[in-house]
């Protein structure tokens, strides 16, 4: 039995898929945790256990992992936390307590790079996501943190800018050059941990993509595939603040992203050699054309 929490966000519902889709004699029973089950296709529903509610109630995650031999972690995000420690550790800390009642073999989380390096405890939300590694690591379950750098499709929120304005934004340098990877990658990361558990003990697996690149390098390759020009403009720190504190963002919340790019910029990301075992397989061009192109298309134009 394997539980998947998130199952309707980018990298829940992928590693769903791989999930359903996988073959061998050994299939696994999947049960999920979901807030509304009609977010899920009825065709998933039909094959998966449902436990409606969230995965930070203490009573909803006692009910999932009951029988458990292995979950998938990823906290949600949450604009109006009051704290860092709100959005990750304190969300986590029924479900490390059932972890332990009901003898959860192995957990892979959703993590970020970062660990180990001189940015790691001034990182807002990294320095937060590494404090929930440790707390779920406590408890004493075989645990792997997917280290993630910033996803590819973190872009496909500025679908509409780059379609009518030629226009991404980000916090970083325009020449700073950092791992990037897809989430499908990060799930198939995750899926294959989930499916062969003979590993122990706690530890990371980074998620790296296949190489280094500066949101100048994003924007030639998001030029060359949707066939207009595209260029990167650095947002200031007071215009971003502005933006997240127009839809109800917590301050805490704001600050935590800050500080969190601040570190980008410093090199947070850059602590892990990329090797075969680190590197993910698909390219920022592959995904522009299989993903970033078709959403693009998609956007209703400004006029």
């Amino acid at each position: 039995m394997i539980v998947i929490t998130a199952p309707t966000g980018q990298i829940g519902s992928r590693l769903l898929d791989l999930l359903l889709d996988g073959t061998g004699p050994h299939r696994e029973e999947l049960r999920v945790i979901v807030r509304d089950p009609g977010k899920l296709p009825e065709a998933v529903r039909a094959r998966v256990d449902v436990v409606t509610g969230s995965h930070g109630d203490a009573q909803v995650v006692d009910r999932a992992f009951a029988g458990a031999d292995a979950v998938f972690w990823l906290v949600p995000p949450n604009r109006r936390a009051p704290s860092l420690a709100a959005v990750y550790s304190e969300f986590t800390r029924a479900a490390a307590k059932a972890f332990t009642a009901h003898g959860v073999g192995h957990v892979v989380g959703v993590s970020a790079l970062g660990r180990g390096t001189p940015a790691a405890d001034r990182a807002g939300h990294v320095t937060a996501s590494l404090a929930m590694d440790d707390l779920i690591a406590r408890t004493g379950v075989a645990y792997r943190a997917l280290a993630n750098p910033s996803f590819m499709d973190n872009l496909l929120g500025q679908a509409a800018s780059i379609r009518d304005d030629g226009v991404f934004t980000d916090l970083v340098a325009a020449d700073r050059k950092a791992p990037v990877a897809a989430t499908r990658d990060i799930a198939a990361a995750a899926a294959g941990l989930l499916l062969d558990r003979s590993w122990t003990g706690t530890g990371e697996v980074p998620v790296l993509g296949p190489e280094d690149l500066s949101p100048n390098d994003l924007a030639a390759v998001m030029s060359e595939v949707l066939g207009r020009p595209v260029r990167y403009e650095r947002q200031t720190p007071d215009a971003f603040r502005s933006a997240l504190a127009a839809q109800g963002t917590t301050d805490t919340v704001v600050q935590g992203y800050l500080d969190m790019m601040r570190a980008k910029d410093d090199g947070l990301d850059s602590g892990v050699r990329r090797t075969s075992l680190t590197a993910s397989p698909t390219t920022f061009r592959e995904w522009c054309e299989q993903v970033l192109r078709p959403a693009v298309a998609r956007q209703p134009s400004a006029g």
